[in-house]
């Protein structure tokens, strides 16, 4: 269940007097600064913020920031882009039908998507309600996206309860999107029309289709899935380790998955373009002496589990080609697809092996794509890479995130407030 405040227009309530009163209430504010109280706190909040900001109440737009080649590239590259046939299928067609818009923003709050009746997507342009533009909170001032993205939250808008006067004739329910392992905020998904979205329905509506989004990405990634595999891609045998206690290998429509040990094993094999001996495996497997016939004695072990996988000696090598999730990675790094790379990075490599070899491509791993973050200027990236838990008290990549969000962005304070903790926590 919702809190109240979720609600524009509670269970019960007329949306024709508590339009009118609003209208009311947003006019004095704008021309006095009194605050109604019966204006839900969260709306005052938002309209507080949004002055504090800069936005003018009367005239404010928000700015279009994608041009096209930019927009295609940032959807090509963003996580979201794998959800869309969901959203499609469960919101997108029946909001056509009934006269409305979905639209899909980045964690930033830069529209990507914006789909549904071709009449209101005409009328929506007057706005500025359209793909490319910025509707985080400080740009569009109150508004359902953006002020979801602020609070991270579901949040719900009744015409006038948004700040600037040009968008007070619409209505919206929004709800952010979370990345299913990480919990870091991914974008929102947003329903904007009359006042008939801002009924609990719409937003219950809203938050099922958010579920599964999120469903649908986890499922995939357990079926190791990247954002461009799909069945066609099963001949490709497949080793993933990244945030993994234990790696999983998959091959066809079989999945298995691995002890830590022999976790350890394959992947530093597979990293060995030329193979390893037994005495080289040792020495990334443990920085104490190993005895030659424990190492065989797991290998063995681990070469039956592996079915069709052939696991060759003398150099141990795989036969095989075996695609790992490591390999993504450091490919869209090295391709410059920061938010695709940061997307496919599930966490460290094998965060609880101790083994030295693994130990160093983690290490090396992470260091790549963190220091190409803190090189490049992609906030929605740099976003959600802190957002995680490996990102979470890393003071250097939020004071870039400070470096290049936007003011007028709806994390903005909350980035600012972080890096004042980590700073003062760290001396």
């Amino acid at each position: 269940m919702g809190r109240s405040d979720d609600f524009a227009v509670p269970p019960g309530a007329d949306p024709g007097r508590l339009t009118k009163h609003l209208h009311r209430a947003h006019d004095d504010f704008v021309s006095s600064g009194r605050a109604d109280p019966s204006v839900r706190s969260l709306v005052l909040e938002s309209w507080r913020r949004s002055i504090d900001s800069g936005l003018d109440p009367e005239s404010g737009l928000p700015g279009i920031v994608l041009d096209d080649d930019s927009l295609m590239q940032v959807r090509a590259e963003h996580p979201l882009a794998a959800g869309m046939p969901v959203i499609r299928r469960l919101l997108v067609e029946s909001a056509g039908e009934a006269g409305l818009l979905v639209a899909v923003s980045d964690a930033a709050g830069q529209l990507l998507w914006v789909e549904g009746a071709s009449s209101l997507r005409s009328r929506a342009e007057g706005m500025h309600f359209v793909e490319g533009a910025d509707w985080s909170e400080h740009s569009a001032g109150t508004n359902a996206p953006g002020t979801a993205l602020a609070l991270d939250r579901p949040v719900q808008i009744l015409g006038p309860e948004h700040l600037a006067r040009p968008v007070t004739p619409w209505s919206c329910s929004a709800a952010p999107i979370h990345d299913p392992d990480t919990g870091a905020v991914l974008g929102v998904l947003d329903l904007t029309g009359g006042p008939e979205v801002a009924t609990t329905q719409s937003l219950s509506l809203v938050r099922a289709t958010v579920a599964a989004v999120e469903a649908e990405l986890r499922i995939a990634r357990i079926g190791g899935e990247g954002p461009k595999v799909t069945s066609s891609d099963w001949s490709v045998p497949r080793l993933d380790v990244l945030g993994a206690h234990g790696a999983t290998v998959h091959y066809g429509p079989t999945t298995t998955r691995l002890s830590l040990r022999h976790s350890e094993m394959l992947l530093l094999i597979v990293q060995a373009p030329d193979g390893l001996t037994t005495a080289e495996l040792a020495l990334g497997l443990s920085d104490e002496e190993q005895a030659p016939v424990t190492i065989r004695a797991e290998l063995s072990r681990l070469r039956s589990v592996l079915g069709p996988l052939h696991l060759a000696s003398r150099p141990y090598r795989l036969e095989n080609a075996l695609r790992t999730d490591v390999t993504d990675v450091l490919e869209h790094v090295a391709a410059g697809r920061l938010r695709q790379a940061v997307a496919a990075y599930r966490g460290p490599v094998l965060p609880t092996s101790q083994a030295p070899g693994v130990a160093e491509l983690r290490d090396d791993v992470h260091e790549r794509l963190r220091s190409a973050l803190l090189a490049g200027q992609e906030a929605d990236a740099l976003l959600t890479f802190a957002d995680t838990p490996y990102g979470r008290d890393d003071l250097a990549v939020w004071q870039r995130v400070l470096d290049v969000l936007p003011v007028s962005s709806p994390r903005y304070a909350q980035v600012a407030g972080h890096v004042e903790r980590l700073d003062a926590e760290l001396g």
